[in-house]
């Protein structure tokens, strides 16, 4: 782009917007149950564009609905497209009308694509001397590309000018076409020339030219010397009529005949009412404040405070990067005096074990942050403070209780401060597990999406100053002028994030008691698990590795025997052909694309006639033990402690439940003996034992809680088998003349009614015919109509509200709770069953948690450990000698965690492994 003042003309690819921010967000809906994401994520593309450039003209191009050129030129063309879903459909109505209320042009031309008119526009602004910014995710748009046009993608903020497209492409501009021609393109079903990828595309193209010159010289193909080069003249030859087409097909006409220039195309003041109309009606609460907010001052000139009516404009010339001890020890009074102080580290690493301290920032009040680099070392690095004097001055404010500090995802930085014998305390608040508690689903948690969604910024991302892929440098190879704005705005935006989730929690009681009492504490506990790690018997796993390998062969073997021919098992086209086509199984279920599904639960129907399913479902599970777990489990270990180190997740879950990765620890199967054999690899030190602590039933015990029926709060409360008992009654049997099978039968209506269990689910689980398994559940709501009436309510509920809630007052929303689409409204109203279940007892399993670890923290003692948590199980690491009363003191403590109106029951056992323990 040229050297101007000007702001750019901007042309906005609305088709590529639209489908970008339908696949690319979570699904939202409004309180009516209209899908609303699309247009949320495409207006706020605009705003941020607008913003950014202040444009004086512009325009936003959508495709036309029909037919265009292209498909009378080749009818295969976009053949591989599905139709455009429902959900997406039923915005671009809405999303069209925003987009004039917004005062912005809006084209739809028939018979071409929004490319094709982009393009055009494109071309007349560059005929006079116009810069033209094109806003799109389409990589097509690359041939656009000269010294007045340039492409922005807005997702990432990335610009591509002509030597972008070099960088990106690996050929200039006017050579881009020649490129998709040549390699052709799936998702618009342009052929191309079959075997040219893109390595061959960019050699025939630099070596000798664009298509027309490669035509002309197909005898110098060989001598460019690239893999399949000698054989390349005879399939360019074969298939010319097809690389032809396929450039007709990739050119972005730039010549269609429009009613309107460049310079035509200007931005009128917004319809503030239209707005705050469809802003209303589609509930997108901050933009309606904002133009509200407008409409009021115009009027009154006042301007509400509720919510940040506008971008939160970041200055960061209040930041400081602290290179001496003079500066840093003014910074140390400034933080020992500051009543709350955001604090983040910067380091070499995401795993917390391995990570090397690179910096540290903090931020006192909003603009008000600084950065101490202490181990950035590139060439010509400026000198910094040693690290170890920085953190001997840090470790006494960062130990004291009495200085309240705000972090995002503060566990990180504990564990990495526990490596440098810094043990981070006073957490006071935590931004991630702040915005979690104000509603689990909402966005992700990380501190981009955060700022996002709650100060309208876009921060600098990491990949902005870092690069991406196997090239990206770590913090400490980064230069300091990018990485201390990149730190210290880290700091700051955590402080401004702070202030605004904190005014959404404060007033709410169960939700701060969530955050203060639970999360928050907690993640110290979970720090100081994470820390401790587990012992890995690697021995064990490498002869258990050794006996998959071998029955993963004899499967492999034997289905291929029953096949009557080899394939690989792990590819679903070739098992598809071998089912469907070979052995004409039923197809049970399709993909999106309309290919007969070999999915797990296919899989499992089949299996109850046909051999190879059911052998195939056991080649995928030993598969994935022996990749994830047996092979994998061994690389983990520490090579400082010796040990597996996890990361529990706080703020995954919808639910409140934890998770974990590296290793999974919640994914390990118990239900055969492989995977059991993965748990005898965990084991204890030498003189002590490990014990797992499992609640009992705790999800059908919560359904007795809040459903409140006699039936089963009686058979909790006189600690009957619950699931003898539910035979009992819906057999209307004596308890002691239910069979095991009708025990069964009942256990899967218990469970299944927790997860919102249909009778055609019940008689697939239980192999019985519908009516019958109607018939039980039928049976089953007459003896139990509290269970009857609570699923009733809570789903009227949670239509009422959008969200279910804990106990303990956790919300849960649910975003499809009123959706149009039937299997996405049925979900959501399965969810509303078993979140308030799954979640109490997530809430509970983390209070035992802090009471057992406030007691082992209190016997100041190396007898005992918590060592992990999984589902509703605890397990400790306890010396021999303290065995008997370690365990009678957890069970106590974690069966009186919390108070229900049946009883919590623990059951415990102890093991020389983890699985002998469970």
């Amino acid at each position: 782009m040229s050297n101007t003042q000007q702001p750019p003309f901007i042309l906005v690819d609305g088709s590529s917007y639209l489908f970008r921010a339908f696949h690319g967000l979570p699904p939202l809906t409004n309180s009516k149950g209209q899908d609303t994401g699309a247009i949320y994520g495409v207006i706020n593309m605009l705003r941020s564009l607008i913003r950014q450039y202040n444009p004086t003209h512009m325009a936003v191009i959508f495709d036309a609905k029909g037919k265009t050129f292209r498909d009378d030129i080749y009818t295969e063309y976009k053949a591989n497209r599905p139709p455009m879903p429902d959900e997406l459909g039923s915005q671009i109505k809405p999303l069209h009308e925003i987009i004039r209320a917004m005062g912005l042009p809006i084209i739809v031309e028939d018979g071409v694509e929004a490319d094709d008119v982009i393009g055009t526009l494109a071309a007349q602004a560059t005929e006079q001397g116009i810069d033209c910014l094109i806003s799109t995710g389409d990589k097509d748009m690359a041939q656009l590309v000269n010294q007045h046009v340039t492409l922005i993608n807005t997702m990432t903020n990335q610009l591509m000018d002509v030597p972008g497209v070099k960088e990106k492409f690996g050929i200039p501009p006017e050579l881009v076409i020649d490129f998709l021609a040549l390699k052709g393109d799936k998702v618009d079903n342009i052929p191309g020339v079959p075997g040219v990828g893109d390595k061959s595309a960019q050699a025939l193209l630099n070596g000798i030219g664009g298509i027309d010159d490669i035509y002309q010289n197909l005898d110098k193909i060989a001598d460019l010397g690239f893999r399949g080069s000698k054989s390349m003249a005879k399939k360019m030859q074969e298939y010319e009529e097809q690389a032809r087409l396929s450039y007709e097909l990739a050119t972005i006409k730039c010549d269609v005949p429009l009613d309107f220039a460049p310079k035509t195309l200007v931005p009128t003041d917004p319809d503030n009412a239209q707005l705050q109309t469809l802003f209303a009606e589609y509930e997108f609460k901050r933009w309606l404040n904002e133009v509200s907010s407008k409409e009021a001052a115009e009027q009154t000139h006042e301007q509400t405070q509720e919510e940040p009516a506008s971008v939160l404009e970041i200055d960061r010339s209040g930041y400081v990067t602290i290179y001496d001890k003079a500066t840093f020890s003014q910074w140390l009074e400034k933080l020992s005096a500051a009543p709350l102080i955001a604090f983040d580290t910067e380091t070499t690493s995401l795993k917390y074990m391995e990570a090397e301290l690179v910096g540290v920032s903090f931020c006192i009040a909003p603009g008000e942050a600084a950065y101490v680099p202490v181990a950035h070392d590139y060439p010509d690095a400026p000198e910094q403070l040693d690290r170890d004097w920085v953190l001997e001055q840090l470790k006494p404010l960062l130990e004291d209780e009495n200085v309240k500090k705000v972090g995002q995802h503060l566990k990180y930085d504990k564990n990495v401060l526990a490596n440098y014998d810094i043990h981070l305390a006073g957490i006071a608040f935590d931004t991630m597990l702040e915005s979690y508690v104000l509603n689990s689903t909402a966005s992700r948690h990380d501190m981009d999406s955060l700022a996002l969604a709650y100060l309208n910024h876009q921060t600098i991302h990491f990949e902005d100053i870092a690069g991406k892929g196997a090239k990206q440098l770590t913090f400490n190879q980064i230069d300091l002028s990018e990485a201390a704005p990149y730190a210290a705005e880290d700091a700051d935006i955590t402080f401004r994030l702070h202030e605004v989730l904190w005014e959404k929690l404060k007033d709410d009681e169960k939700l701060k008691s969530i955050l203060l009492d639970i999360e928050v504490p907690l993640a110290s506990v979970l720090s100081r698990m994470e820390q401790l790690g587990v012992f890995i018997d690697s021995q064990r796993l490498a002869q258990h590795s050794q006996d998959l390998a071998k029955r993963i062969d004899e499967l492999e073997k034997t289905v291929h025997e029953e096949a009557g021919e080899t394939f690989n098992l792990g590819s679903t086209k070739q098992l598809q052909k071998i089912l469907f086509e070979k052995l004409d199984l039923p197809v049970i279920k399709k993909t999106p694309k309309g290919a007969p599904s070999t999915s797990e639960e296919v899989l499992q129907e089949l299996a109850l006639d046909y051999p190879i399913p059911k052998m195939i479902m056991e080649y995928r599970g030993l598969s994935k033990l022996k990749s994830t777990y047996t092979d994998k489990l061994p690389k983990m270990i520490n090579h400082r402690t010796g040990r597996v180190h996890t990361s529990y997740h706080q703020a995954v879950t919808a639910t409140g439940r934890l998770s974990s990765t590296d290793p999974n620890l919640q994914n390990i199967p118990i239900r055969n003996e492989e995977g059991r054999r993965v748990r005898q690899a965990f084991v204890p030190r030498d003189g002590y034992k490990f014990v797992a602590a499992d609640y009992s039933q705790i999800e059908l015990r919560i359904m007795a809680h809040l459903s409140q029926d006699q039936g089963l709060l009686n058979a909790f409360s006189q600690g009957k088998d619950i699931h003898q008992a539910t035979a009992a009654e819906v057999f209307n049997l004596p308890l002691d003349e239910v069979t095991s099978e009708q025990r069964r039968s009942a256990k899967a209506i218990n469970f299944g009614l927790i997860y919102g269990m249909s009778a055609f689910g019940l008689s697939r689980q239980l192999n019985i015919p519908r009516h019958e398994a109607q018939q039980y559940m039928d049976l089953y709501f007459e003896r139990y109509p509290g269970v009857l009436k609570y699923m009733d309510d809570t789903r009227a509920l949670a239509k009422e509200k959008g969200y279910v809630e804990t106990v303990f007052g956790r919300r849960l929303y649910l975003s499809d709770i009123k959706a149009s689409n039937g299997a996405r409204r049925k979900g959501a109203e399965r969810a509303a069953i078993n979140a308030p279940m799954q979640g109490t007892a997530a809430d509970i399993i983390k209070m035992a948690m802090l009471q057992v670890d406030e007691w082992i923290t209190s016997l100041n003692s190396d007898d005992i450990y918590m060592m992990m948590q999984v589902h509703d199980e605890l397990v400790f690491e306890i010396h021999e000698s303290v065995l008997e009363e370690s365990i009678t003191k957890i069970v106590d403590l974690m069966e009186n965690a919390a108070t229900l109106s049946v009883p919590l029951d623990v059951e415990a056992g102890v093991g020389k492994n983890w699985d002998e323990a469970h």
